[in-house]
């Protein structure tokens, strides 16, 4: 799955084009190298996004097309 998707569906970022953007201001690393919007985000892959003066930390624990609101969060979990 792609990058911007995997940020939308996981909630992360609420809108795909959000989320492009953010890939393509080098907000958006993963792996600690940067990552563009089509980058192919697999199972235990790190994703940090920056906003402003925070990071956010996480790692992939599943990749789903299509996931419920309430079990959006089963998707990845937050690193310290």
């Amino acid at each position: 799955m792609r990058l911007d998707k995997f940020l939308k569906v996981s909630r992360i970022i609420k809108r795909r084009t959000v989320a492009n953007d953010a890939c393509d201001t080098e907000h958006v690393s993963v792996n600690g190298k940067r990552a563009k919007a089509s980058y192919d985000v697999k199972v235990d892959d790190v994703i940090e996004i920056t906003f402003g003066e925070r990071t956010l930390r996480l790692k992939v624990l599943d990749v789903r097309e299509h996931v419920a609101k309430a079990d959006a969060s089963a998707l990845y979990t937050i690193l310290d």
